[in-house]
């Protein structure tokens, strides 16, 4: 039980001083009023989940196959979610890789109904797909009416292949995709 309140009382303390970190030094917002401005993403890493990867007999759709969120990793993702809706923000779009991982940290955000997204899979073990996933993602969000906001829910690797950043668990990456279908990282916001 001590264990669990620590974990507890650590997730929350991280949640409390989610830290906004500009993309460049330049940047005179703040990235919660930069969500609100139209046409921003996020892309968001899972929470955490123990481990790297997955285990060998992984399987889309049996959570005892992959590496999954642990009770830190619960609360962290209720956290975000609660500071999400604290700042204002209103998401028309919720996408999610159908790895366990990330559905479960999509729905504990509890910002509206969540989709699966196969583009937002992990290529992890196989980054021969990694292009076209990233090129469906880019087309994906450039497609959306103006106005519409996105959240995705990703991997690392996923989220690397389209900023160039190495997220921690739980960060959330804005993103805006220019009429060139080109992805402009805006500000980070550290879990």
């Amino acid at each position: 039980m001590c264990s669990f309140v620590r974990n507890t009382v650590a997730v929350l303390t991280l949640a409390c001083s989610f830290v906004a970190h500009s993309a460049k030094a330049s940047d005179t917002e703040h990235a919660w009023d930069i969500w609100h401005q139209p046409g921003v993403h996020a892309l968001m890493r899972h929470a955490i989940a123990p481990g790297t990867g997955d285990p060998e007999n992984f399987t889309i759709g049996d959570c005892s196959t992959q590496r999954n969120l642990d009770e830190t990793g619960r609360n962290q993702a209720r956290a975000i979610g609660e500071r999400v809706r604290e700042a204002g923000i209103e998401l028309d779009v919720i996408l999610s890789s159908q790895w366990c991982r990330c559905l479960e940290t999509a729905r504990l955000l509890g910002l509206g109904p969540v989709t699966e997204e196969l583009a937002l899979n992990s290529f992890f073990r196989d980054s021969g797909t990694k292009k076209t996933q990233t090129d469906q993602i880019i087309d994906r969000l450039g497609a959306l009416p103006e106005g519409i906001k996105a959240l995705l829910i990703t991997h690392q690797v996923n989220i690397t292949a389209l900023t160039g950043i190495y997220p921690r668990s739980g960060e959330i990456i804005l993103i805006r995709v220019d009429e060139n279908n080109t992805v402009e990282m805006l500000a980070r916001l550290m879990p």
